[in-house]
């Protein structure tokens, strides 16, 4: 068993060997291959087929083996580095250390908010983004949103997700209006505070975090470590509560085939959800 921190307590050779061997995925072109996959199962509640990695119940679990396939190789690369994560409840402005030269880098220039500084920046070389899924070959980012102000979550709109007592509920999409999994990914219905928790982090940092493509900004792993976290704390919290559906949607409700329940696989590989639930037999998280 291995062990994720907190980013703000890495030592300067930890932070280092955190990026090097993510640089090492991208120069071998196995990064792009991740990127790929979260493009593909982000699948929103308008379109068809099964929805796997977003607006859907398995977006916990499907993210949780997604970063462990994305840790296994990097630990191919150094068996040290794990994935940090980031508590944006309390490192949350542009001025906390992730954001500095030695670790992610900073935000993007006014004009094309590509990113000058760190080592994922497209001048520093080893950071061109591929795939066609932009027209930009360099890393963007728009830090708070000066154009537009917005703030990180704070700690009490995060107690409001995992305060739910329920892990999720019907229509087992992004309209639902209760349940952890929707408060803590954070769709809404609109307003001022549409995006919520863990979306409106994606809206923070902005620029190639926008869309499907997201893992382009390495910061996507620690912010999903950070939600992988706060599952296995609502799973403490909430010890009776169990992952919703537990039984395979019936023929004649609108999600059948679409909202995966327990026992179902997950795509691409065909775990059961109820396989994910706990992950401290692989690794557990310092405070």
């Amino acid at each position: 068993m291995y062990t994720r921190k907190n980013q703000r307590n890495l030592t300067g050779a930890e932070k280092k060997r955190f990026v090097g061997a993510v640089l090492e995925l991208k120069r071998r072109g196995t990064y792009e291959e991740f990127v790929r996959l979260h493009s593909r199962y982000y699948v929103s509640d308008a379109e068809g087929g099964v929805r796997a990695g977003h607006m859907a119940p398995s977006f916990l679990p499907w993210h949780r083996r997604y970063l462990l396939d994305f840790e296994r190789e990097l630990r191919k690369i150094d068996a040290t580095v794990t994935i940090p994560y980031w508590d944006w409840t309390t490192d949350n402005t542009p001025a906390a250390a992730l954001w500095r030269d030695d670790f992610l880098g900073g935000t993007g220039r006014e004009r094309d908010q590509q990113v000058m500084t760190g080592p994922f920046a497209y001048s520093a070389g080893n950071w061109t983004i591929k795939g066609g899924v932009t027209d930009d070959r360099f890393l963007t980012r728009d830090l708070g949103r000066p154009s537009s102000p917005i703030a990180l979550p704070s700690k009490a709109e995060l107690a409001t997700a995992m305060n739910e007592k329920v892990y999720d509920a019907a229509p087992w999409d992004s309209t639902a209006t209760s349940g952890f999994r929707n408060r803590l990914e954070g769709w809404t219905s609109g307003g001022s505070e549409r995006w919520r928790n863990h979306n409106r982090v994606h809206r923070w940092i902005g620029g190639a975090m926008l869309g499907a493509a997201s893992p382009n900004d390495p910061a996507f792993w620690l912010h999903h470590a950070f939600v992988d976290l706060l599952w296995d704390r609502w799973q403490q919290k909430h010890p009776k509560a169990t992952y919703l559906p537990r039984k395979k949607l019936p023929a004649g409700d609108p999600q059948s085939g679409r909202a995966i329940s327990l026992e179902e696989p997950l795509p691409p590989w065909n775990v059961k959800p109820s396989t994910l639930l706990d992950h401290r037999t692989i690794y557990r998280y310092a405070t």
